[in-house]
């Protein structure tokens, strides 16, 4: 798989893989068959969606009952230019397992992104952190939701959106939390980033274009680390 650090810059590892590429899915990558997780595996389990998007895109993630502290991870660096639909649901019913999603997106055009974290036991983890850098005119529509259900204490649930948008971008965010249990946490953030006037002033100072500039700051935003924290 060393197109995908090549093309995509998303970091492999011993896993399980289930591959995704511009929406469709790439069993020649992949070492597992389908996005369903029916039984534990002595590696972590590591989606891996990379590409163009456009039109509607779906990635349904389940992992089943008899599924236990496994610990699952997702690796997502998708473009936007053409306008799409990208919906991410994940649902977890393996007691002491863990999900970790990191998403990127980058949109030049229209882009409605949707998070669904379905806690179907107790002590179930999900946790999904996206970037979106949103060019000139976009518009991105990011709605993200949690549920915990009844009988599903101790369930730990993280859904966090930042963006760094163009002036002339528009952004809709849509948190909400379904909660009939009494969790171990459930958190849900939005935010949207600037850099200041003192920053870009220095790099004008360097040399570089307004051009350059604006993709210095969209590549040190994407590959921050603070989002695989």
């Amino acid at each position: 798989m060393s197109y995908i650090w090549q093309d995509f810059n998303i970091k492999t590892f011993p896993a399980e893989t289930v591959v995704f590429r511009d929406g469709l899915f790439c069993p020649e990558l992949s070492t597992l068959d389908s996005p369903i997780i029916s039984k534990n595996y002595d590696l972590p389990v590591h989606f891996i969606y990379v590409g163009e998007l456009s039109g509607k895109n779906v990635l349904d993630v389940v992992i089943n009952e008899n599924v236990k502290n496994q610990t699952i991870f997702l690796s997502c660096k998708v473009k936007v230019n053409s306008g799409a639909e990208f919906s991410i649901s994940v649902k977890n019913n393996g007691n002491g397992t863990d999900f970790r999603g990191f998403v990127i997106i980058q949109n030049r055009a229209n882009v409605k992104f949707n998070v669904d974290a379905h806690h179907l036991s107790k002590n179930t983890g999900i946790f999904i952190k996206t970037r979106l850098v949103a060019y000139k005119n976009s518009v991105s529509e990011l709605n993200g939701t949690a549920h915990i259900y009844k009988y599903c204490e101790d369930s730990r649930s993280g859904i966090e959106f930042s963006a760094l948008a163009d002036e002339n971008a528009k952004i809709i965010f849509r948190p909400q939390q379904n909660i009939s249990a009494i969790p171990e946490c459930a958190a849900h953030s939005a935010n949207i980033a600037h850099y200041t006037a003192p920053q870009i002033e220095y790099l004008h100072q360097s040399g570089l274009t307004d051009s350059e500039i604006h993709n210095i700051l969209s590549e040190a935003f994407l590959n921050d680390t603070d989002l695989l924290k």
